[in-house]
């Protein structure tokens, strides 16, 4: 893999963490997303668990827990990030709801059929589409919901150099009718899918990073690590903004059968 294609969990950790802790979300999305996936979920219960995993500093959670009943868990790699979390659940008065807790998505602390509601946002490519469905598969009750967001191709034909990056990148980026057959046979009823708008990715990711990547930058002056972890993130922003007609993030809704 080249430098320009390089993954970002070859970077270090401490500087992947340092880094994103700067910005609201972690990946792209927004609030309507968020509440748009929220919309076709109709099971949730002031008693109802919820785990949104891999929540990073909990931007889509808050908005999550202002929306609907119920008690959340986030969970997430970075303790740092669990801490920011924490704090914006005390920020918005939710913690009486709203917990995180550091740990592995493919390690969760549930029982088996405890959960009403699994959200990931941006975050299943980290075990992969179909093993992430079928793995969290057992933590739902029966009628229970799973919405997460996943990389995606719009179409079955791409430019050399986009399908190049992302098959790189992560490999199981798939058409997303390819991806609701994967939902079917994990156990799912999907529900609903739709696409991201660019805004998710434009104004509300790369966008709050030109900032964020000066005062990164000036910190670690002469730190190649951190040059390369923005160079990194800029050539990502410069892929999407040439080829967003091409991929994108799709939320996917499925009910547990």
């Amino acid at each position: 893999m080249s430098d320009a294609n390089k993954s970002i969990h070859e970077f270090d950790f401490k500087l992947i963490c340092e880094y994103f802790s700067n910005l609201e979300r972690q990946g792209p999305g927004s609030p309507e997303a968020t509440l748009k996936a929220l919309s076709f979920i109709d099971n949730l219960a002031n008693d109802s668990k919820i785990a949104d995993l891999g929540c990073g500093t909990g931007g889509q959670t808050m908005v999550l827990a202002r929306h609907a009943p119920g008690h959340i868990t986030g969970i997430d790699l970075f303790a740092d990030f669990i801490d920011i979390f924490n704090a914006n659940s005390c920020k918005w008065n939710l913690q009486d709801r709203v917990s995180g807790i550091v740990g592995s998505m493919d390690n969760l602390p549930f029982q088996r059929e405890e959960l009403d509601l699994i959200w990931s946002e941006g975050a299943i490519y980290n075990m992969g589409f179909e093993r992430g469905l079928k793995q969290w598969h057992g933590f739902l009750k029966r009628g229970g919901f799973i919405a997460v967001s996943e990389a995606s191709w719009f179409t079955r034909e791409r430019p050399a150099e986009i399908d190049a990056f992302w098959k790189d990148a992560y490999p199981e980026i798939d058409v997303i009718s390819r991806k609701v057959e994967q939902m079917e046979k994990a156990g799912y009823i999907p529900v609903a899918t739709f696409v991201l708008p660019e805004n998710c990715w434009l104004a509300n990711f790369y966008t709050p990073q030109i900032s964020a990547q000066k005062k990164f930058l000036k910190k670690h002056a002469g730190n190649t690590a951190a040059e390369e972890l923005v160079k990194n993130q800029r050539h990502e922003a410069h892929l999407y903004d040439k080829y967003k007609d091409f991929y994108g993030y799709v939320f996917y809704i499925g009910k547990k059968i």
